[in-house]
């Protein structure tokens, strides 16, 4: 045991009384960046480091679509150094929530060069499982379910990072460089997984239509009782549609999304004989207690859940 009597006391006091200042200059010295939600959130996180503060609007298990902005994002964004958001339409409130902010930060387009693929916001007499959507359709914005894509956003991190702080470049540089080769991993993991799963059984319901890039990818097939947006609850048609649809083609499983009401799908469950599969993630993290606390636990996690319930 170390004593230091009293004078040792009070110099320990002085140093760790001047610590507390210099902690708070390097914290603050880090360029602040703004992400709109959670999966953006860690891949700025990542190509980042411990040069960057990242702040998320909305929190792991929140539904981006429908957010509501607070006063207290307006704040976010009035001090922010950098804005990063997904683009596609996915953050309809975030103009206005910029221009009540007043904020001057550089804006990121996260999903800027993605080749996007066609959306519905109403499934009403439609078959929207294969994505082969016809006139009147809008861009899909859950382009991360792509991990290719995701490469992309990562690179329009880096560059945004760059710009705003051209003095770090060569860290956010290789950052990037380290991440896109996990990436890379990550595809062919998933890849090699489905791979495993027989063709006619790769067919799941979800909650809603987010996973379009990941059935163009990896030749999955996805169906959804609502549009590529959760603003607007399925009608029973839209169920109705499912239901069939489940009973026809011998869909084995639905699964709950993190950021849905899972009583929609335990209904479509009980009425058409799948069975309810893992809880997954669309468009939010989970708290980082959970599973998917990152981009790629949340892959690894979903993949998980589906060959489990395929397989």
């Amino acid at each position: 045991m170390v004593w230091f009597g009293r004078r040792g006391i009070a110099a320990a006091l002085l140093v760790l009384g001047g610590l507390a200042p210099s902690l708070a200059a390097a914290e603050d010295a880090k360029l602040k960046a703004v992400a709109t939600f959670s999966i953006l959130a860690d891949l700025v996180a990542q190509v980042g480091g411990d040069r960057v503060a990242v702040t998320s609007l909305v929190g792991p298990d929140a539904d981006a679509h429908g957010y509501a902005p607070t006063p207290g994002d307006a704040r976010k964004l009035a001090e922010a150094n950098l804005i990063v958001v997904n683009g596609l339409g996915f953050e309809g409130w975030m103009e206005r929530l910029i221009k009540a902010s007043g904020s001057k930060a550089p804006l990121v387009v996260a999903s800027k060069n993605v080749k996007t693929i066609a959306g519905s916001h109403d499934h009403d007499d439609h078959d929207h499982g294969d994505h082969d959507h016809g006139e009147g359709d809008h861009a899909d914005p859950h382009a991360w379910q792509n991990v290719a894509n995701v490469k992309l956003y990562v690179a329009n991190i880096r560059d945004g990072l760059t710009a705003a702080d051209p003095a770090n470049a060569a860290l956010y540089t290789a950052n990037a460089a380290a991440y896109t080769q996990k990436l890379d991993a990550l595809d062919a993991e998933i890849r090699a997984a489905l791979a495993a799963i027989p063709q006619e059984r790769r067919r799941i319901i979800t909650t809603h239509d987010s996973f379009g890039y990941f059935s163009a990818a990896y030749g999955m097939r996805f169906l959804a009782p609502q549009g590529i947006s959760t603003d607007s609850e399925a009608g029973p048609k839209d169920v109705a549609r499912i239901i069939r649809q489940i009973r026809r083609d011998k869909v084995p499983a639905v699964f709950v999304e993190s950021i849905a009401d899972p009583r929609l799908m335990q209904q479509i469950a009980r009425e058409s004989g799948a069975k309810v599969g893992g809880r997954i993630y669309s468009d939010a993290l989970s708290a980082p207690s959970g599973p998917a606390p990152g981009y790629l636990e949340m892959m690894r996690s979903n993949l998980t859940a589906f060959r489990e319930a395929l397989s």
